[in-house]
């Protein structure tokens, strides 16, 4: 790859490095909020969701217009916004301004965040889209561990209202020096769909050949994130129910995490060099695996954590993976629409996994059942990779009829 290739996928991963700090934010800020404005910390559900909701908003309804006027520019208004809301919220001082600003910040968050995955598939080896884009959104995790570890620095300089100074200067940097950095221009298939580009660009995946490739895309991300929310929710507080201890509980919650970059970077290189369906088949069997065993199994600190490292590890991976097999999946001219629709899907799993995780622990069921519990949505994860061949030959027979289309007349 050229040099300014590779500081584009830097900069690019930058991107989600921001919004890994920026989700942090929130939770760091929540607790001293009470004593700085006099907000309880119950109070603040809707404002968490409020972002959730805001990304899975300008998936669906903004980052699809990056196939149709470019990818640089949806990310550079995107990243210019979400700095602009950002730091909005440190002029917030009560739940509702809190709730306005947070959702706005998704929403800018949503429109640039699939462009950026789309567009780092665009720059990568042909033989490495999955692994680059596993690689690029491994920023999410980072950006939330750098977070946590600089936030008594940051507040102890700036107060609470420091915590979002920080992602929303790093936001309006990057949006300046990627519209330096980024060619414009749009993807490839998009100048030639001059039909379907006067049309929402999300209903073309609605049509025959995207139908199925989009509902095996959707539903395995969907599931993944019921799985992924159901377990970062709650394990703190359901590892203590088996006799750990809450330390160990919050470490084991830590060193899953670090776990999933790693399969989350192995399962790409799989997509990339050997078999996408039998790659996300393994990986998720291996998760359901690794639940019924520790759901079977009577607690032990090493043993449940090895366990974990992959059930739970997978769950992170699941969705640097997924947005990976995109690049297999659809055309170029469909990449931000497809993760875009993609993740707003994502979010309906999302919203479900800490019910479910409360349901539970409200039945008093225990440790054992929630664990069974994770296991149903990475089976039917596994289930639904099945379908991954028959999807990707719908790509290739939408390929062969543009080769055709575009074929110079004899």
């Amino acid at each position: 790859m050229k040099p300014r290739t590779i500081l584009s996928l830097v900069f690019l991963a930058g991107v989600f490095v921001m919004e890994g700090y920026d989700i942090a934010a929130m939770g760091l800020a929540v607790p001293r909020l009470g004593e700085a404005l006099g907000l309880a910390r119950e109070d603040f559900g809707w404002v968490f969701t409020a972002l959730l909701v805001g990304i899975g908003v300008g998936g669906a309804l903004l980052a699809p217009y990056g196939d149709r006027v470019g990818r640089r520019t949806m990310i550079v208004l995107g990243c210019l916004a979400t700095g602009a809301f950002t730091f909005a919220t440190t002029t917030a001082t009560s739940i509702p301004s809190f709730l306005l600003w947070r959702g706005l910040t998704g929403i800018a968050l949503g429109a640039a965040l699939p462009n950026v995955s789309a567009l780092s598939a665009e720059l990568a080896p042909a033989r490495l889209r999955a692994t680059v884009m596993a690689v690029v959104s491994a920023g999410i995790p980072l950006g939330i561990g750098i977070a946590g570890f600089v936030s008594p620095e940051v507040v102890a300089l700036a107060g609470w209202h420091g915590l979002f100074y920080v992602p929303g200067a790093l936001a309006l940097t990057l949006g300046v020096v990627l519209f330096l950095l980024l060619d414009s221009g749009l993807p490839e298939g998009a100048e030639k769909d001059g039909q379907a580009a006067s049309k929402a660009p999300q209903l073309e995946l609605m049509r025959q050949p995207w139908v199925i490739p989009f509902a095996v895309f959707a539903g395995m991300l969907s599931l993944n994130a019921m799985n992924l929310y159901l377990l970062s929710s709650w394990i703190p507080s359901v590892l203590p129910e088996a006799g750990f201890t809450q330390d160990l509980a919050d470490r084991i919650s830590g060193i899953v995490q670090f776990a999933g970059i790693g399969i989350g970077i192995v399962a790409s290189l799989g997509l990339d060099r050997w078999r996408p369906g039998t790659t996300l088949l393994l990986m998720f069997a291996a998760m359901a695996a690794c639940f019924l065993g520790v759901s079977l199994s009577a607690p032990d600190a090493g043993l449940w954590t090895a366990l974990l490292c992959v059930g739970v590890g997978g769950a992170s991976a699941g969705g640097m993976v997924l947005p990976g097999l995109c690049v297999y999946l659809f055309a170029p001219r469909l990449l931000s629409t497809a993760i875009g629709l993609g993740v707003m899907v994502a979010r309906l799993g999302a919203f479900a996994g800490p019910l479910i995780g409360s349901a539970i622990l409200s039945a008093n069921a225990g440790p054992h059942a929630f664990f069974f519990a994770a296991a149903i949505p990475a089976a039917l994860c596994a289930l639904v990779a099945l379908l991954v061949p028959m999807a990707l030959k719908m790509k290739q027979n939408d390929r062969n009829r543009y080769e055709a289309d575009t074929a110079p007349a004899s």
